[in-house]
């Protein structure tokens, strides 16, 4: 990708991030890429493929890996707080953003496993960490699923406020948050 094209990729993640997908156009693609708008097709098929191949990129698509739950301690607060921390690290308000604004009936086909993948992988690296939990004895339940999305959830509302209303609904900083979120968590789980 040359650097005409990845701005044309930056300016159009950053205009569906203010706007959405739908509110977005080549037009203002290319005013805020400084191109021509002529430009954008010759680089691009149009919005959509700039979308698709944007969500390619680790600037537009967090890079939650499975291995990001492979360091564990054993302890469950500071495993859980550490896997806390890598999701808001990576999974950021703008991120949320984006995959709000990508969701329309232009792109759901198109964009909905990629968006799934973030969340699926969170899911599936706590529900692992709590099935080895679980099996050392240190949790009162094997509904490792349940626990797995009570967990993604308060992680993604968190950053889901965050993006939506700023400090508006919570002054909390996230490391605060997620200290006395993953307190609250395990006395609801743990023996």
């Amino acid at each position: 990708m040359d650097q005409t094209g990845q701005n044309i990729i930056d300016a159009a993640m950053e205009l569906v991030v203010e706007r959405g997908y739908t509110a977005t156009t080549t037009k203002d693609i290319a005013k805020r890429a400084g191109v021509n708008e002529c430009t954008i097709f010759r680089k691009f098929k149009g919005k959509k493929e700039i979308v698709l191949q944007a969500m390619e990129q680790k600037r537009w698509h967090p890079d939650l890996e499975p291995e990001d739950f492979k360091n564990e301690t054993g302890n469950l607060t500071e495993d859980l707080c550490q896997f806390a921390r890598i999701y808001m690290k990576k999974v950021t308000p703008e991120f949320v953003k984006l995959s709000l604004g990508l969701r329309t009936p232009e792109l759901a086909e198109d964009t909905r496993e990629g968006i799934l993948a973030i969340p699926l992988v969170f899911k599936t690296g706590v529900m692992e960490y709590l099935r080895k939990m679980y099996d050392k004895g240190k949790l009162i339940s094997d509904d490792y699923e349940n626990m797995a999305m009570m967990f993604l959830s308060l992680n993604f509302g968190f950053v889901f406020f965050k993006a939506s209303f700023g400090g508006g609904l919570t002054e909390m900083e996230a490391d605060e948050y997620i200290v006395k979120m993953v307190d609250a968590f395990i006395h609801g789980v743990a023996k």
